[in-house]
């Protein structure tokens, strides 16, 4: 399977959300990457339900929504109705992780796990056959922009073996600092998904970025 380009519209135009998420439909992009942030989790606060639920007015494609916050729990059937297809929640978040999982596919939604630079692998290897999707943080979570973490290729291996050691389906997903230069590295590393954001809006043809990273 080639592997998936999601664009994080945290670096998109927040005052014409509408264009980009227009422009994202045209191209080559997989998945719409939506990161919400609490200002508690993370240093930082993004956008919420209203918000995504405009997106997903203009979205013709999977809604791959990010939870970095505290008592996800507390949200993940608010989410569905927004328009999420995918809800991934930080293992740090997570008090009883396995109820949580069951909690995201009753509502529908293939379920997510997102790990921080300094948390293992190694923790989910009691839950890798209830997960759909791993996203492994190769930035610390809250700010776009940020530098690649060079020991998140080491992780994606020992992830990638995990999941083969435990025969599940799970995807590798990363979020951070992802590039033309990382991007072949990931790539061969094991990574299925690869989250893009200031790299694809920042640069001069949005359209032909994501074609150049679908195409690695």
């Amino acid at each position: 399977m080639s592997h998936l380009i999601a664009p994080s519209l945290l670096a998109a135009d927040f005052t014409n959300l509408q264009k980009d998420c227009e422009m994202l439909n045209e191209s080559q992009a997989d998945w719409f990457h939506i990161d919400v942030m609490d200002g508690v989790f993370v240093p930082n606060i993004s956008f919420g339900m209203p918000v995504i639920k405009a997106i997903k007015k203009h979205s013709k494609k999977t809604m791959d929504v990010h939870l970095m916050i505290v008592d996800p729990d507390r949200y993940i059937k608010t989410f569905k109705e927004v328009g999420a297809d995918i809800l991934t929640v930080h293992y740090e978040a997570c008090t009883h992780l396995h109820r949580t999982l069951q909690a995201i596919k009753a509502e529908g939604m293939l379920a997510g796990v997102a790990l921080n630079p300094h948390t293992s692998v190694d923790l989910l290897k009691d839950t890798i056959q209830d997960i759909d999707l791993v996203c492994l943080m190769s930035v610390n979570p809250g700010f776009g922009g940020q530098s690649f973490i060079e020991n998140t290729y080491q992780k994606v291996r020992e992830l990638k073996s995990l999941i083969q050691s435990k025969n599940a389906s799970t995807k590798i997903e990363i979020d951070g600092g992802v590039n033309s230069s990382n991007a072949p590295l990931l790539k061969e590393a094991g990574a299925d998904v690869l989250v893009a954001g200031s790299f694809v809006f920042k640069s001069e043809n949005p359209t032909q970025t994501i074609a150049d990273l679908k195409s690695i």
